[in-house]
């Protein structure tokens, strides 16, 4: 935020994310604003005689382009839309068939507890008797009722939140202003007054070119911030504000995902639903949803506890897919597209200040995700659907947007809400993975079964106190001098440290095939088009770079979803390529080295940035 002189623009109600928290706020907030006789329930304070001046900025190119498959209970969301007919959102269907399944791991190569392998053999044992159990895999009898997600929906997030967006655009009441990156709140006495947009015809440092171009700032009585976990607008006021006491942001994992042409000889039904645990590492969880026109949508999510110090979500992905539970229904399918999105899983410890003077906070950056039934798009929205009810409560009293006032009329009802009440009886749900996947499994029963009541203690680290060395993590398996040859080797090559650790760790190589089983670079290539407007500075930076000179581990590196970030020929601070972002934040969490004055952070900075992964079919 420099003193540069920028031109300015004042609204009522200014936006900062377009995503289903905000389709929730902008969708009751519009409908509100309207009386049963036409009438406008308020007035703007900035263009008189009109109706409130509601603006919306988005990062994306377009209010289609999300990064997930999702299957949702969708409570919220057909409260809001009583008459919704799955028809008419593309990918979308009703649950018809929903399963959970425990993958044994058919290669010997993954991590497990002592106790989960003598737990493996005996369910092997049994396998002719078990549902699945020939395919190393057993079927779940019963799925636990916080886990369930029948009835609900199928639905691909792009389609969905493009066909949100056009009926709030549709209504004349608000704007959404997409490929428009925010780079930060205004903040002026301790009150948010709006936010100011990213500075164009800049290189990639930020420093002004022929072509500069200041961002504007867009004054507004309200801001409110939905610009999920990796936002720079939210994770700025948290980094100005600090969080409450006793909450933390440390919890985190990585969704890698795909859109699936399913085969001809796949027999599996539009709305089946498939959870999966137990590989390719017992605390990778993966999902699979079929979609209407034998479509589906699949993928994994790669948790903070893993604490592998090389990982990388989209090998993992390809094992899992390779699966001989999952192969048979996919062999012969292709790869539509492709996507990655970092998820909060601190849920509600990972809840920042959710209001103060001039700003709210909805969505998933405000700890919506419910790490219990492992779900946060229906939550995400109904925190938007509250904050509207407060905005529009406060609009007929005539009062301003002030922390008082927000707190009455949208923390109360938050606190009082089945979004809460839920919340809190998830809250500690996934303490026990801290201390290894048999007791996090533990955990979660235990907080599922007593609705909160009793939970498994763990312990919440950051990723500089919760990594081994690579060293430490092989110890016993791949000798301390040959993981330095092979360290040197693909530095030298720039190629995979982790792929190469596997491979030595006896996982088998992805026998590509072309259509689904592709190279990580032609899933950029196929997958989904990446894109990277010119004129602003990288939105990734490496804050220190002594830090980055003295780490052997980079699991910045390793994890990148995109192969953004790439090992340095010569040595020291990774080197970055926006023209491969896609933006899912893994980064600032995959970096194992706190920044030196502030060890609650790590040294990445994840700043505005326009474009990202280009896919509305995710």
């Amino acid at each position: 935020m420099t003193d540069t002189e920028r031109a300015s623009m004042d609204a009522d109600i200014v936006c900062v994310g377009f995503g289903p928290a905000m389709g929730g706020f902008l969708t009751t907030l519009t409908r509100g604003l309207v009386a049963e006789d036409g009438s406008l329930l308020a007035e703007s304070k900035v263009m008189p005689g009109a109706p409130p001046q509601i603006i919306c900025y988005e990062r994306a190119d377009d209010t289609c382009f999300g990064v997930s498959g999702v299957v949702s209970r969708a409570r919220a969301i057909t409260a809001s839309f009583p008459d919704f007919d799955p028809a008419q959102v593309p990918m979308a269907a009703k649950v018809a068939q929903e399963k959970v399944v425990y993958l044994l791991d058919p290669r010997g190569a993954s991590r497990r507890q002592g106790v989960l392998r003598f737990k493996d053999t005996l369910l092997r044992a049994a396998g002719p008797l078990l549902p699945a159990g020939g395919e190393d895999a057993v079927e779940l009898p019963y799925i636990p009722p916080f886990l369930r997600k029948e009835p609900g929906y199928v639905f691909s997030i792009g389609q969905f939140n493009q066909w949100v967006g056009a009926q709030v655009m549709g209504t004349g009441l608000a704007q959404i202003w997409p490929a428009m990156p925010a780079a930060g709140a205004l903040i002026e006495d301790g009150k948010v007054v709006g936010v100011r947009l990213a500075d164009q015809g800049v290189d990639k440092k930020g420093n002004p070119e022929a072509a500069y171009m200041p961002g504007m700032d867009i004054k507004a009585a309200l801001t409110v911030v939905g610009d999920g976990p990796a936002g720079p607008v939210g994770r700025g006021l948290d980094q100005a504000l600090g969080l409450p006491p006793g909450n933390f942001q440390y919890d985190w994992a990585l969704g890698m995902k795909m859109v699936v042409d399913l085969p001809s000889s796949c027999d599996l039904p539009e709305g089946f639903v498939l959870h999966t645990f137990g590989y390719p590492e017992p605390d990778i969880f993966g999902f699979l949803y079929v979609l209407p026109g034998r479509v589906a949508s699949l993928g994994v999510f790669v948790p903070s506890w893993l604490r592998a110090p090389a990982r990388t979500g989209y090998r993992y992905l390809q094992h899992f897919i390779t699966h001989p539970y999952l192969y048979k229904h996919l062999k012969g399918g292709r790869m539509r597209s492709w996507g990655a999105k970092s998820l909060l899983e601190a849920g509600r410890r990972g809840e920042p200040r959710l209001a103060g003077d001039g700003f709210a906070r909805i969505g998933e950056g405000s700890g919506t995700t419910n790490v219990l039934t492992g779900s946060g798009v229906d939550e995400a929205w109904a925190s938007g659907v509250l904050l509207a009810e407060g905005v529009l409560e406060l609009y007929k009293a005539d009062k301003p947007f002030t922390k008082e006032n927000l707190d009455a009329a949208y923390v109360a009802r938050r606190r009082a809400s089945t979004l809460d009440q839920e919340a809190r009886v998830a809250e500690k749900a996934r303490d026990g993975f801290s201390q290894g996947f048999v007791q996090g499994l533990a955990g979660m029963t235990l907080t599922g079964f007593t609705k909160g009541k009793y939970n498994l203690s763990g312990r919440h680290r950051p990723p500089h106190e919760n990594v081994p060395s690579i060293e430490e993590y092989y110890a016993g398996m791949i000798p301390a001098e040959e993981i330095k040859a092979v360290r040197a080797r693909c530095e030298a090559a720039g190629e995979s440290l982790h792929d190469a650790l596997m491979d030595r760790a006896g996982w088998p190589k992805i026998e590509y095939d072309g259509q689904l089983l592709v190279s990580h670079q032609d899933a950029l290539l196929l997958g989904g088009k990446v894109q990277a407007a010119p004129g602003y500075a990288d939105h990734v930076a490496f804050v220190d770079r002594d830090t980055c000179n003295n780490c052997n581990t980079k699991i910045c590196i390793e994890m990148c979803s995109g192969q953004a970030i790439t090992t340095n020929p010569e040595g020291g601070v990774p080197l970055f390529d926006r023209e491969k972002c896609v933006h899912c934040g893994a980064c600032i969490w995959n970096c194992s080295k706190p920044r030196p004055r502030d060890r609650n952070r790590s040294n990445v900075d994840f700043n505005a940035g326009a474009g990202g992964l280009h896919s509305a079919e995710n």
